[in-house]
Order: structure tokens, then C-alpha cells, then sequence
């Protein structure tokens, strides 16, 4: 069972990971094969030839290392790619039932889930990344709320006219006229290429 175990996790890794290191996992395999075949052929003919079994059986010990930095290097790709995964989605839900600071959140987290003791760091980055996005998220929110109804009162008006007239009522978005283009784009089902020319 912990065989099985081990090349169900093995397999998940592989099918997880970047293509490159899929198609990086496939070359020693096949170099693997035909020094096999060779070094079976050079064992099985009437006078073996020493030098090429002793060479055959180098570069098959190096192909089986080359195999096991390969597969090692993907299993902690996986590793790190599960893990992160996991702490996003439990600082994510930890980060919405508490409004506090950065250094609090880390804490706090901290002392519910011990485990993670050692990856202060890794804690203290993901939480600013997560709560900007939230941050993020709560100023789309807003901005949409503003423009459905700004948008459905003037119909006549194309993007660019729109925009400048909304930026002019709402001087606090003069910052980002990228972004409040593409949604007022996205309300009012612009076309993709259109939207394209006035991004930041």
C-alpha cells in the first residue's frame, strides 16, 4: 500500500506539472531503453566486448540519477505548488473572518495553525497578496456599482464620452481610466478589440 501510495502521488505531480518539466521527464526514459538493449546485446554476443558493457553500465547508472533528480525535482514542484495552494485557500478564509492588520493576521494564524510556525515568510506574503486582491476586488465592486447606473442614464453616449464625463464626476478614479474603461466596456458589451486600445 505505501508503494501504491507513493506512485498515486508521483503520478498527480507529474500530471501537475509545467509541460517543459513533462517533456524534460521523457529523454532519460528512452536513453534508459536503448542503453538497456545495448548492454543486453553486448552481454549476449559469443565474445562480449568488455569496454562497451563497462560504458553501456555507466551511462545506465547515470540515466537511473538523471531519472531520480528529475522525479525528485517534480515531487517538490508538487510539493510547493499543494502547499502553496492549501495556505492561499486557509488565509483566504481566515483573512475574510478578520478585519485586522497584516502582523495580527500572521499571529493569529500562526497560533490556530502551529504547523506553519516555520513559514512566517511565506505567511506574511501570501496574507499582503490576498488582502490586496481583496483590496482590489472591493474597488471593482464599487466602481461597477457607480457605472451601471451612470451608463444606463446616458445610452446615447459612446465609451470615450462616457468615460470622460464619469471621471469628471468621480475625480478619485482619474488614477486608473484603464481600468474603468474596461468596465464600462464590459457593461455595455463592447467588443474585445475595441476595449484593447485604451488599456493602461
Amino acid at each position: 500500500m505505501p508503494r501504491s501510495g507513493r506512485l498515486r502521488t508521483f503520478i498527480r505531480g507529474y500530471h501537475e506539472s509545467p509541460r517543459f518539466e513533462k517533456l524534460s521527464f521523457i529523454p532519460p526514459f528512452l536513453i534508459l531503453f536503448v542503453e538497456v538493449v545495448l548492454l543486453a546485446h553486448a552481454l549476449t554476443i559469443n565474445v562480449p566486448d568488455i569496454m562497451v558493457v563497462e560504458l553501456t553500465m555507466v551511462l545506465l547508472i547515470i540515466s537511473i540519477i538523471e531519472i531520480i533528480f528529475v522525479s525528485t525535482e517534480m515531487h517538490e514542484h508538487y510539493t510547493k505548488s499543494n502547499f502553496d495552494r492549501i495556505l492561499t485557500i486557509r488565509l483566504d478564509d481566515f483573512i475574510i473572518e478578520r478585519k485586522k492588520n497584516v502582523k495580527e493576521l500572521v499571529e493569529e494564524f500562526i497560533e490556530k495553525y502551529p504547523y506553519y510556525s516555520s513559514y512566517r515568510n511565506e505567511i506574511y506574503h501570501t496574507t499582503c497578496q490576498i488582502m490586496e486582491t481583496h483590496k482590489e476586488e472591493a474597488w471593482e465592486e464599487a466602481l461597477i456599482k457607480k457605472l451601471k447606473p451612470f451608463i444606463k442614464r446616458r445610452k446615447k453616449m459612446n465609451v470615450d464620452d462616457i468615460l470622460k464625463t464619469f471621471i469628471k464626476k468621480h475625480p478619485q478614479y482619474k488614477k486608473s481610466p484603464g481600468k474603468v474603461y474596461q468596465m464600462i466596456c464590459g457593461i455595455m458589451g463592447t467588443p474585445k478589440e475595441e476595449r484593447k486600445k485604451f488599456e493602461d
